[in-house]
């Protein structure tokens, strides 16, 4: 039994051997013809875990036949990087191949950059966080390209499989393996698009399975128990978790039920119950709104009921209040017009109170003019309750809307009210 990994042993050997990523090292992109020409640019590499990056700088490194040096961020230190430069001094230009790059040290940086900058070091960085949030600008700038690779196909993670399983010298192709063309198509669908994990587990379920004559005999049913819970995992605070909670707003605001569920199911899968309860109630208000007030309340009452019951249970109450969200009425009026407020206040379009409306509930007021201010209760209007002309907002913003309502659900009939009371204070 070869006692390196599977997924190890696989990894593509130049770039033509790569599974994948056709958009970005496909024939006839311009990475690869730049690589088939012998140069090959310092580049970052952004994407989830398993989808490639390691392999895609092992394979530009074999097939220009460049020097490769691998270090990860998070152990190498100045030491590391010192040895790195002193090794392209002695063999020339080189490839750096850098993971985790986002945890990159500042002494690090400072010492190697000169170098990348001057081409005698080519830097592929990899990083599974977005490099415009984590990654230093210095590094950055030096990049030519920043390259984010996507999970794969599901046809893609069966070719890898079926050349996994033929392939004599890397593979496991000098095993009688009896597995059928479903049990690869449901590894495939399992494996969340992440080749290393398709590649491990199939080594996993091979070696797990009965033997017959010499031949493992893969079930069903080892496939399943393998596979369960494959797609969760990752860094609750990372660059995927937020893409999630972004994903799940956007999926309420597109009021797509069967997305929303899926990406909080996702999330809850991940664990961070917190988090996802903050995300929904900012929904409920950004949303929704006035279109239908009272979802917000419905949603804090199910976010108060998850945080009492707590995962498992908590899905429960978190579900019905992700489907009444999305299928209700929606509008973002009411903060929008808050903004439009807070922008005129921030570049300085402000004004003196009115003195009607300023406090008068102390002696001497009136002597400074804090007088005339007309209560509305006094006044009735219909069924509205009350209503008076009087000027609420400073002189030099009299007659300043930042609230244009929506027609939709409940703000419909406030949209109405408010027009109405313009024109009322048109007329008076």
């Amino acid at each position: 039994m070869n006692l390196e990994p599977l997924a190890y042993r696989m990894r593509p050997a130049t770039i033509d051997e790569i599974v994948g990523q056709k958009e970005i090292i496909g024939v006839g992109t311009n990475l690869y013809k730049m690589v088939k020409n012998g140069y090959v640019p310092s580049m970052l590499l952004y994407g989830e875990p398993g989808i490639g990056k390691t392999s895609l700088a092992h394979a530009i490194a074999g097939t220009t036949k460049l020097p490769f040096i691998a270090l990860n961020a998070t152990t190498s230190g100045k030491k590391d990087v010192e040895e790195v430069v002193q090794e392209s001094k002695l063999t020339g230009k080189l490839i750096l191949f850098l993971d985790e790059i986002h945890r990159f040290n500042k002494a690090q940086q400072d010492y190697l950059l000169p170098h990348v900058e001057n081409g005698s070091i080519i830097l592929i960085g990899a990083t599974t966080e977005n490099p415009f949030h984590d990654v230093n600008p210095a590094i950055r700038s030096r990049c030519g390209q920043i390259l984010q690779l996507t999970r794969l196909s599901q046809d893609d993670i069966k070719d890898l499989i079926i050349r996994a399983l033929s392939h004599k010298e890397k593979g496991l192709g000098n095993l009688s393996i009896k597995i059928d063309e479903n049990q690869i198509q449901r590894i495939s669908e399992g494996v969340n698009g992440d080749a290393r994990k398709a590649l491990t587990m199939l080594e996993s379920i091979v070696y797990a399975s009965d033997m017959d004559d010499d031949t493992y005999i893969v079930e069903d049913a080892t496939i399943e128990k393998m596979i369960s819970r494959v797609g969760v995992g990752g860094d609750k605070k990372g660059s995927h978790f937020y893409n999630l909670l972004s994903a799940l707003q956007k999926s309420i605001r597109g009021s797509d039920v069967n997305a929303a569920l899926y990406y909080l199911a996702h999330l809850l899968e991940n664990g961070d119950l917190i988090s996802v309860n903050r995300r929904l109630l900012v929904i409920a208000y950004e949303d929704i709104g006035l279109a239908n007030p009272h979802v917000g309340s419905h949603v804090f009452a199910a976010v108060q009921a998850s945080e009492r019951l707590g995962l498992p249970e908590a899905r429960i109450p978190l579900a019905a209040a992700v489907v009444e969200m999305c299928l209700s009425s929606k509008s973002n009026s009411a903060y929008q017009a808050l903004d439009k407020a807070i922008d005129d206040i921030r570049k300085g379009k402000v004004g003196d109170i009115p003195k009607h409306l300023r406090d008068s509930h102390y002696a001497g007021a009136a002597v400074l003019g804090h007088v005339g201010y007309q209560y509305p209760h006094d006044h009735p209007i219909g069924t509205f309750g009350g209503w008076v002309k009087q000027e609420y907002l400073p002189e030099n913003l009299k007659g300043t809307e930042y609230y244009q309502p929506v027609e939709a659900g409940e703000e419909k009939r406030l949209g109405a009210i408010y027009k109405r009371l313009q024109q009322f204070k048109e007329k008076s």
